[in-house]
């Protein structure tokens, strides 16, 4: 069996309010596999997802590809770990599009005339290569979050941890979003409160609660397990149009 490319043991976090986020977190991911994790508002997911490449640190061990995080580490680490936040503002920074996916390379060391041509290929693979001389705050939600992906992909890091991915997709957008994960070779961590798409991407799932994972399986053991999904019209009984007698009033 081979090692995996993250290892968390015995992970705790309490926020400086006092708030305990994290209580004693045990996880692992192989390499080229995918989990989604799943759970209520508020139970340590994103918390979780910040120890990963040590924007937070707290007690017990995370170790991402055998090293252990730490000060002398996090370099390393955050090459191999590439973070897409909720909101994609959060990343966006730069006055074009292609200078923001860019600007990784750039630090990284790479000369303009090798870092563009690489931008504009991830830029391409994520559909928005018509964009390149927009400023990100002219673009949609949507369109924003593409272009962050592609600024973490162009970085190609050997583990994708995505933080509500779907939240400013359309439903085509979150199409060519699960088109484009299933086609990546790297290991994901996929937080989200989309159910139809967490079964479609993901082979393994856990669920949060009160900052612990009290759940493992197939996202549709948990989904159901936990009572996880909305419920769907009953088989032959279409939902009532609007303004009929059956209509719920809110």
């Amino acid at each position: 069996m081979t090692d995996p490319v993250v290892q968390v043991a015995g992970l705790r976090y309490r926020y400086p309010d006092g708030t305990l986020a994290l209580d004693g977190v045990d996880f692992r991911l192989e390499k080229g596999e995918t989990v989604a994790v799943l759970g209520p508002n508020g139970s340590g997911k994103s918390t979780f997802v910040l120890h990963l490449n040590g924007l937070l640190q707290g007690e017990g061990t995370v170790s991402v590809c055998g090293m252990r995080i730490g000060h002398e580490t996090l370099t390393p680490v955050r090459r191999k770990v590439g973070l897409v936040f909720q909101d994609p503002d959060e990343q966006l920074f730069m006055p074009s599009v292609l200078e923001d996916v860019a600007f990784g390379l750039l630090n990284s060391g790479l000369k303009p005339e090798e870092a563009l041509p690489k931008a504009r290929h991830f830029l391409r693979l994520v559909g928005m290569d018509h964009a390149g001389e927009k400023a990100p705050y002219h673009l949609s939600g949507g369109e924003k979050q593409r272009v962050a992906i592609a600024g973490v992909l162009a970085m190609q890091p050997e583990i994708l941890v995505l933080d509500e991915p779907t939240t400013f997709l359309d439903p085509p957008g979150q199409r060519d979003l699960l088109a484009l994960l299933r086609s990546l070779p790297q290991a994901m961590i996929v937080v989200t409160h989309n159910t139809l798409f967490a079964e479609s991407l993901a082979a393994r799932a856990v669920f949060f609660e009160r900052g612990k994972i009290v759940g493992e399986g197939t996202p549709r053991e948990l989904l159901d397990c936990f009572n996880w999904s909305l419920p769907g019209p009953s088989r032959g009984q279409p939902p009532p149009a609007a303004g009929s007698s059956g209509q719920s009033r809110l």
